[in-house]
């Protein structure tokens, strides 16, 4: 349920159960933790989703056993969040629920016109994960994260690009070659100028 792809320096991963809309289970969460945390050795890293959805989030079903308060959702999304490489979100659709974590926690984020955002944690009786909150205020401020996060409401990609949210709206055609592009001058670059030019943009 998990694809990831090395060339070249370039480390693509695929969320790849869009029977469920890409949905994420406490093993698929483990085993992007786990890639993220093997990922210093990545130039650039892509996470992108099959289908027409990025992630609906927790699968609901483990959500209630447990899985929508696990630590593992902070540790995939910290270990993103620390990597020296380049690191981009390509949204192919809706972004929704804990899966938000990941894609915050990347240096860019695209998507395409008809991905929709939305993070019903608190509708669904549950806390955000500790460092969401302030990952996405850092990006559109606080009044904003509270009317994703309290207020409940979807933002359609437009909205996120004005926002701050999303740094491009592309067509799906263009997506992937877009995040690609993105990343091409980062692959190229001496390894240690790029993350030493990241260290200082952090």
């Amino acid at each position: 349920m998990i694809e990831l792809n090395k060339e070249d320096g370039l480390w693509i991963v695929t969320l790849n159960n869009p029977d469920k809309a890409n949905a994420l289970t406490g093993a698929m969460l483990t085993e992007l933790a786990e890639i993220a945390e093997s990922a210093t050795e990545a130039r650039a890293l892509i996470l992108t989703g099959a289908g027409s959805v990025f992630s609906a989030g927790a699968d609901l079903a483990e959500a209630r056993t447990g899985l929508a308060t696990s630590d593992v959702w902070e540790r995939l999304s910290g270990a993103i969040a620390i990597l020296p490489c380049l690191t981009v979100a390509a949204l192919n659709g809706t972004l929704a629920g804990g899966a938000n974590g990941m894609v915050l926690a990347c240096d860019l984020r695209i998507a395409v016109p008809s991905a929709k955002f939305f993070y019903p944690v608190m509708k669904l009786g549950f806390l955000p994960q500790p460092s969401d909150p302030a990952r996405m205020a850092a990006l559109i401020g606080p009044a904003r994260t509270k009317m994703i996060l309290m207020a409940g409401q979807k933002i359609t990609a437009d909205e996120a690009y004005a926002f701050g949210l999303v740094d491009r709206v592309v067509a799906p055609d263009e997506l992937m070659q877009t995040a690609r592009d993105l990343v091409a001058d980062s692959i190229a670059a001496d390894p240690g100028i790029a993350a030493g030019i990241a260290g200082l943009c952090a």
